[in-house]
């Protein structure tokens, strides 16, 4: 018998919310297919199985928060604990521990029976919401993280299996309502209590500046269409948020502390000799921050394809702990909101973040005459223990600089 236990699938993460389960008590799993998703601080993920078998118990119910090292599932994978314990077959509540799992629950199972033949002991699979849990297609459950909807809340219309017009029904209703139907309350948990949690240690740990330039854009907008029409970036996504990414990284390199973080514990200053740039990223189970993992290494098209994997990993909630992990500075890309600037709270750990923001076309003074030029509005926050008035303005204005007057090595760099 195998006992699953909760895996930290991130960096000292020390619980999750189970979402959905992929299997019921009696079905044959194979090695590495998915047995349950789960939503940690960081990410949603799906937990493969260990070994090929058959489930036997599950532990935990759809929309339990779960202590990692939590026994979650149990397997008769054919082990010799399995053929000890036999026809018994007894659910192993008492399987959370320490030492070698099949020992301890005999021994316990023995200790509580009495010597007269006992009443059948209360089954785990008694618990209704496992063994109930919601069956729905990979398009589905894609459809639901998207929108943001519950698979153990909808109710299947015509079958077992829920479809994808029962998951955009549930979509429209709301998940929790008082009794007046005046107000909706949704808990918080997972993406978004960590989010908040991340926020608010931010916004009271590191004393925040913020510093704001307003660039023309124009020839940055130029070169974009250039780059666009060029058949040698044919089946590459180019964006305005692509190229200032690219600036911004060669901006860390003439200025490399805007890169650094405050490690406290140590009471050091560290500057990695890599950039991890983090992306802001709108999915539906709130803000998260994957990271381009080195990328000032990478040239133009290399970053390009970078960028638009993370994006579309994000939307999918499909991004892993690891891509949210040791993230070094960040852009958040509120222009592509239509907003013009706002003053973006730190990732924690970092030293600064850049907001971008939308580009419009503006009146705008060139050689004294007045013209029509594409503008857009910069907002550097900064961590003003690492990063001084000197550093901050430096950097933005080394940026609105290269994003006001790109060349051809500044777009192949």
């Amino acid at each position: 018998m195998l006992d699953f236990k909760l895996p930290d699938v991130g960096e000292g993460l020390t619980e999750a919310d189970i979402l959905a389960w992929h299997v019921g008590v009696g079905d044959v799993v194979e090695v590495n297919q998915p047995l349950v998703e789960i939503e940690t601080a960081k990410s949603v993920v799906e937990l493969p199985s260990p070994a090929a078998g058959t489930i036997t118990a599950l532990h935990v119910e759809v929309g339990q928060t779960v202590a990692v090292g939590t026994v979650i599932v149990s397997i008769a994978d054919g082990s010799e604990a399995d053929a000890e314990v036999g026809a018994d077959e007894e659910q192993p509540l008492v399987l959370v521990g320490t030492g070698p799992a099949p020992a301890v629950a005999r021994t316990r199972r023995l200790s509580r029976r009495p010597e007269a033949p006992a009443p059948t002991p209360e089954p785990v699979t008694s618990s209704p919401a496992p063994q109930s849990a919601p069956r729905a297609k990979p398009p589905v459950r894609f459809l639901a993280r998207q929108l943001g909807v519950d698979l153990a809340t909808v109710r299947p219309s015509d079958s077992e299996v829920i479809s994808r017009a029962d998951v955009e029904a549930a979509a429209t209703t709301p998940v929790v309502v008082t009794a007046s139907d005046r107000e909706v309350r949704t808990p918080i948990k997972g993406v978004r209590k960590a989010t908040a949690a991340a926020m608010t240690a931010s916004a009271f740990t590191a004393p925040h500046v913020t510093e704001f330039l307003t660039v023309d854009v124009t020839e940055t907008m130029n070169l974009l269409a250039r780059l666009k029409a060029d058949r040698r970036w044919s089946g590459v996504r180019l964006t305005p948020l692509v190229l200032v990414a690219k600036a911004l990284l060669l901006t860390i390199r003439q200025y490399p502390g805007i890169n650094a973080r405050w490690d406290e514990t140590a009471q050091e200053i560290v500057e990695p000799r890599y950039v991890n740039l983090g992306l802001a990223a709108a999915t539906p189970r709130g803000l998260i921050v994957p990271n381009v993992k080195d990328a000032d290494r990478m040239a133009l098209r290399e970053l390009a394809e970078a960028i638009e994997d993370l994006v579309t990993t994000a939307r999918a909630g499909k991004t892993s702990p690891e891509q949210m992990a040791r993230g070094t500075i960040t852009i958040t890309n509120i222009g592509a909101l239509g907003v013009d600037t706002g003053t973006p709270i730190l990732n924690p750990g970092e030293a600064a973040i850049l907001a971008f923001g939308n580009v419009r076309d503006m009146p705008w003074v060139v050689d004294g005459r007045i013209e029509v030029r594409k503008v857009t509005q910069l907002a550097l926050s900064f961590d003003h223990r690492l990063v001084d008035g000197e550093l901050g303005s430096n950097v933005l204005a080394t940026l609105g600089r290269l994003l006001a007057d790109p060349s051809e090595a500044f777009a192949l760099a």
